[in-house]
């Protein structure tokens, strides 16, 4: 009787670049979907209502395109997922980190005043900028901080829009200093555990998800 064999091989070039493409066109409707209905609808409550689905959905594109998801990578997803979120309690419970502010129901259900998907936000902000920086030839330090800085400049985008689309809403209308200060520190702790982690660090779809998400924000801020 002639033997079966399975042969196990990697997609042809054609079916990654493929899938590639198609994740990155999702990714672009759901935020040019997003940015017209916020920008220009009658009813931007209907549209803001989406943002958990899609930075749900945009995080599993994300994990799609990791190649070689072993036990280093969940420990680093786990570990900056929790020390995201437990540094966002402390700073809407006492104001030390960030400074005084609150969130607001955009981001969906909260526990502990927090959003549970803020966690998540910390996570795919961390790796898609640790991913860009090792695109540049630089040591662990440089590398650290680039990727802190990536971060930061992403916040910057983020904020002026924040509390107009209820995202969060800082105490007397006033983004503090101590707010980037905090983001660039926590950032850096982050990145350093990015570059530690033991995983393989390269995702096609990650520039292409930073790109989208930092034009989305600076173009709804440029409409305020």
């Amino acid at each position: 009787m002639e033997s079966i064999k399975t042969i196990t091989s990697a997609p042809p070039p054609e079916v990654n670049t493929r899938r590639l493409r198609v994740a990155q066109g999702l990714v672009l409707l759901f935020h040019l979907t997003g940015f017209v209905g916020l920008a220009f609808s009658d009813d931007p409550g209907f549209f803001q209502s989406f943002t958990p689905l899609t930075l749900v959905l945009t995080a599993v594109m994300l994990l799609a395109f990791q190649p070689g998801r072993n036990t280093g990578f969940w420990q680093f997803c786990i570990t900056v997922g929790l020390m995201g979120f437990m540094a966002e309690v402390i700073g809407v419970f006492t104001g030390k980190f960030f400074g005084h502010y609150s969130y607001g129901a955009t981001l969906g259900p909260k526990v502990l005043e927090v959003p549970v998907l803020i966690g998540l936000n910390w996570l795919v902000l961390t790796y898609v900028c640790g991913t860009l920086a090792r695109y540049l030839p630089l040591a662990e330090l440089p590398r650290i901080l680039l990727g802190a800085v990536l971060m930061v400049g992403f916040d910057a985008c983020v904020e002026p829009v924040a509390s107009q689309y209820d995202f969060w809403h800082w105490s007397a209308n006033v983004i503090p200093l101590q707010n980037f200060r905090d983001w660039f520190i926590l950032s850096c702790i982050m990145q350093a555990i990015f570059v530690r982690a033991s995983f393989k660090k390269h995702n096609k779809l990650a520039p292409f998800v930073y790109l989208v998400q930092l034009l989305f924000f600076f173009f709804l801020g440029s409409l305020r």
